[in-house]
C-alpha cells in the first residue's frame, strides 16, 4: 500500500468508475446511508448498524463465531486484536477537459456599393438642311411568272408498331406432397408373467404385462415444390408498313401582272437630323470589399475538477476469541497469529 493512514489512502484502491455513468457522485451501487446518494457502498455497513465494527458475516459470541466458546468443555482462549482491512469509499476530485466556447474577433471582406461618376457619351440630334433628288414613281404593269404551290396525293409507307402476344416459358414452383417415414415412440402392452424382486418381508412382486416403448415408423405427407416451365404470353411490338396517301404542294409557275413603279427624279430641301455626340455624366455604382471586424465562437478546452468515488481499504482493529488448549500451545500459537494481523 503506498500511501499510509494520514495519506487519504487506507489501502489498495478499487476499480474507478466513468463519471458519465454515475454524474459526480460514486459508482451507481454504492447506496446512501438512507436511500442511496453519496453514502458508503453496498457492501460496506451503516455507523448505526456496526460502522467500523466487525463484517457482517461474523457470528455472534453466543453461536461460536469470534468469541469463547458457549460451553465449559470447549477448550479456553484469550481476546486478542486482530488487524483487518475494511473497505470505505473516498470522495477525491479529477480533473477532467471540459469543451467551452471563448469570443474572437476575425477579419472579414464585406462588398460596399460606392456611388461614383463616371462619363458617357450620348448620342443627339440637331437638325440640318440638305438638298436631295427626290425620287418620283410613275405606275406601270409588267408581266411576271409567280410560283404557286398546288395540291397533290403522294403514296407512301408509313412504319407502325402494332402489340402481338409471344409465347415464352417461365419456370414457376408446384406445390408437391411427398410421402415420408418419420420415427415414433409409441407406448405398447406386452402381456406375460414378470417377477420385480422381493421386499423387506419376503413377498415377491409380479405383474402380469408391461408397458414398454416401441419405435414404429409413421407416414406423414411432407409439401415439397417442383420447378415445371409454363408458356406464358408476354407483349412485344412489331414493326408493319402501313400505306398512306398524304398531300403534297407542287410548284408551278403561273404569269400575272404587277404593278411596277418607275424612277423620275426631283431636286428638293429637306430637313434632316444629324446625329452627334455628346458627353454626359451619370451616377453609377462600384462594388468596393471593407474590412470589418466579426465575432465569432471557437471552441476551447478548460481543465475543471469533477469529483469521484475510490474505493480504498481502511485498518480496523477488531477483537477476536482465540482457543488454547495448553500453555506451550499458547506460545505458539501467539508467535503465530503476530504474524497474521493479531495483537
Amino acid at each position: 500500500m503506498g500511501s499510509g493512514i494520514f495519506g487519504g489512502g487506507y489501502g489498495p484502491p478499487a476499480q474507478s468508475h466513468d463519471i458519465s455513468h454515475g454524474g459526480y457522485g460514486p459508482p451507481a451501487q454504492s447506496h446512501d446511508i438512507s436511500h442511496g446518494g453519496y453514502g458508503p457502498s453496498a457492501q460496506s455497513h451503516d455507523i448505526s448498524h456496526g460502522g467500523y465494527g466487525p463484517p457482517a458475516q461474523s457470528h455472534d459470541i453466543s453461536h461460536g463465531g469470534y468469541g469463547p466458546p458457549a460451553h465449559s468443555h470447549q477448550p479456553k482462549g484469550v481476546w486478542k486484536k486482530k488487524l483487518v482491512w475494511k473497505e470505505e469509499w473516498k470522495k477525491v476530485w479529477k480533473t477532467s477537459s471540459k469543451l467551452i466556447w471563448k469570443p474572437d474577433w476575425k477579419k472579414i471582406q464585406v462588398p460596399v456599393w460606392k456611388e461614383i461618376q463616371v462619363p458617357v457619351w450620348k448620342e443627339v440630334k440637331v437638325p440640318e438642311w440638305k438638298k436631295i433628288q427626290k425620287p418620283l414613281w410613275k405606275e406601270i404593269q409588267v408581266p411576271a411568272w409567280k410560283e404557286i404551290k398546288v395540291p397533290e396525293w403522294k403514296k407512301i409507307n408509313k412504319p407502325i408498331w402494332r402489340e402481338i402476344k409471344v409465347p415464352v416459358w417461365k419456370e414457376i414452383q408446384v406445390p408437391d406432397w411427398k410421402k415420408i417415414w418419420v420415427p415414433e415412440w409409441v407406448k405398447v402392452w406386452v402381456p406375460g408373467h414378470n417377477s420385480h424382486g422381493n421386499d423387506h418381508d419376503g413377498w415377491e412382486y409380479t405383474s402380469h404385462g408391461l408397458w414398454k416403448k416401441k419405435l414404429v415408423w409413421k407416414p406423414v405427407w411432407k409439401k415439397v415444390w417442383r420447378t415445371e416451365k409454363k408458356q406464358i404470353w408476354v407483349p412485344e411490338k412489331k414493326l408493319e408498313w402501313k400505306v398512306e396517301w398524304i398531300q403534297v404542294w407542287r410548284t408551278e409557275k403561273k404569269q400575272i401582272w404587277l404593278t411596277d413603279k418607275k424612277l423620275v427624279w426631283k431636286e428638293e430641301w429637306i430637313q434632316i437630323w444629324k446625329i452627334v455626340k455628346k458627353q454626359e455624366w451619370v451616377t453609377d455604382k462600384k462594388l468596393i470589399w471593407k474590412d470589418e471586424w466579426k465575432q465569432i465562437w471557437v471552441p476551447a478546452w478548460k481543465q475543471i475538477n469533477v469529483p469521484e468515488w475510490k474505493k480504498v481499504s481502511k485498518p480496523v482493529w477488531e477483537n477476536v476469541w482465540v482457543p488454547i488448549q495448553h500453555h506451550e500451545e499458547h506460545h505458539e500459537h501467539h508467535e503465530h497469529h503476530e504474524h497474521q494481523g493479531y495483537d
